[in-house]
């Protein structure tokens, strides 16, 4: 079994999951007791939401570089950026180790081609919505994204940073992503990506009129998959 790395505390309330998520799958398919090979490295994520809202985007880079070679010093075989938005420095820390790191849009890709979905909503924080270095991944591999308007990608955004980030779950909100959802399956969206890690904690299958396809959940397990080198 291979060791996965973890760069994790983005915000730590996402990165439990990862941890459980990856366990349970090797426990699933080996049985007994068998757990997976994990080393975390947590961050200070006060330090890289500052980062992120001065657009300092190079220092946020450095720090997550420097997690991923010491994950890899520590024995990882492959690492994991437990988060959607700080993949806008994916190639930067991917050039700092010599492991592979798993995109989390590339493994939300082909769940995605997997159950033949063409259009697709993206939920998740302003600049995973807006910008352009998440959804051209998906782009890239023919897929068609939608997301709310600015309004609402402003409440999203909100309820990300200020409640799922701290830990709130607040009924008003889960109503109000449950609503966003089905406006953006009346534009013909097929499915909905939670393109944050904390937004799984919020909406499940049962709050959303869209086929669910929950980051943390893939990503978590597209990890475990190349630990045990299965399909």
């Amino acid at each position: 079994m291979k060791t996965i790395g973890l760069i994790g505390g983005m915000s730590w309330e996402s990165t439990i999951p990862y941890y459980s998520i990856i366990n349970e799958y090797v426990k699933n398919r080996l049985g007994g007791l068998h757990s997976a090979r994990i080393v975390l490295y947590s961050v200070e994520f006060d330090e890289i939401e500052k980062c992120q809202s001065s657009g300092d985007w190079e220092r946020s880079a450095e720090v997550l570089g420097d997690a991923a070679r010491k994950l890899e010093q520590s024995g990882a075989d492959v690492i994991l950026i437990c988060t959607n938005t700080m993949h806008k420095v994916y190639p930067e820390v991917q050039k700092m180790v010599s492991v592979p790191l798993i995109h989390i849009a590339d493994a939300t890709a082909d769940v995605l081609k997997k159950d033949g979905i063409q259009k697709v909503a993206l939920l998740g924080t302003k600049y995973t919505m807006k910008e352009d270095f998440y959804k051209s991944r998906l782009y890239d591999r023919g897929f068609e994204v939608i997301i709310p308007d600015d309004k609402d990608i402003e409440l999203v955004n909100h309820v990300i940073f200020d409640e799922l980030c701290c830990g709130i779950i607040n009924e008003d909100s889960r109503a109000e992503f449950s609503r966003i959802i089905a406006e953006m399956k009346e534009k013909s969206a097929e499915a909905v990506i939670l393109g944050c890690t904390e937004i799984g904690n919020l909406i499940k299958q049962k709050d959303s009129v869209l086929p669910v396809f929950d980051t943390t959940v893939i990503h978590a397990e597209s990890a475990a998959i190349f630990a045990l080198g299965t399909e």
